[in-house]
């Protein structure tokens, strides 16, 4: 991937864990490596076609001056995430962040913090079974494609399928979305939760009725295994209302696990008596 790179861009800030820090301020040096595809700007020689780093570097300083951290590590993260938000060409970022004078009392040139940020593919079941099935369901990814951390990349269609798990109860409507976001998993998670709530989502019976329901089934290709999360998807592989909506959207997506594309999975499914 090409890449812009600003180097050491001085900035004075009022970041640090001292009180006399947030209040005096000090200075920083703010690099940032963003990679981004450069081709159609090197044909055309329109700035329009690339990113304008002066630009950035406005917004790099406006950035650092009007926020406050205790920690170089929180200033980092969050101008990466900010960075990836207002810029959709770029596709990863590296935001480090020098703190030239830091208060050890010792001879030191600096300390610095480097922070790496990517855009992330991840790949959601949706689902409801109680009121307003379909209204749950467009809300839900309305209130997600209005994060700034998310954009809804596509949509599949929306399918009625029966229950699963045993528990008696009323039929879903299910679709599956292609989402890109700069949230790692685990904040992801909440995100979704979040919302969940929101639309009277209760987690009084495993497997029963509920108003929402949004679960990570891909986030790139990463395997997490954790009491609070599992990806990709447990037992996906065994459920048609997750694979039916899967497969029109991402068919050839391969499971990191089964090493199985989404396609063959959901025909082998299909093709069982």
């Amino acid at each position: 991937m090409d890449q812009i790179t600003i180097s050491d861009l001085t900035i004075y800030a009022k970041h640090g864990v001292y009180a006399e820090e947030n209040i005096l301020g000090q200075q920083f040096l703010v690099s940032v490596i963003a990679d981004v595809d450069l081709c159609k700007a090197g044909m055309t020689d329109n700035l329009s076609d690339s990113i304008d780093y002066g630009v950035i570097c406005h917004f790099v300083t406006k950035y650092m001056q009007e926020h406050t951290f205790h920690l170089i590590e929180a200033a980092a993260e969050h101008l990466a995430e900010e960075l990836l938000q207002q810029y959709g060409q770029i596709q990863k970022i590296r935001v480090k962040v020098k703190k030239p004078w830091a208060p050890i009392g010792l001879p030191i040139k600096n300390v610095c913090v480097t922070i790496e940020r990517t855009r992330h593919q991840v790949y959601l079941g949706i689902g409801s079974n109680m009121g307003d099935r379909e209204a749950y369901i467009q809300k839900g990814i309305a209130k997600l494609d209005a994060q700034a951390s998310c954009r809804v990349r596509e949509v599949s269609s929306i399918v009625e399928t029966q229950p699963y798990g045993g528990v008696e109860q009323g039929p879903f409507l299910n679709c599956a979305l292609h989402l890109e976001t700069v949230l790692q998993p685990a904040a992801l998670l909440e995100l979704l939760h979040n919302i969940e709530r929101d639309a009277g989502r209760t987690r009084d019976v495993r497997w029963g009725p509920r108003t929402l329901d949004m679960d990570i089934l891909f986030y790139d290709h990463l395997v997490i295994n954790t009491p609070e999360l599992t990806i990709p998807h447990a037992d996906m592989q065994n459920r048609g209302f997750v694979l039916g909506p899967l497969c029109e959207i991402a068919p050839w997506y391969v499971h990191p696990v089964l090493q199985e594309s989404v396609r063959n999975m959901y025909e082998r499914l299909e093709s069982q008596p």
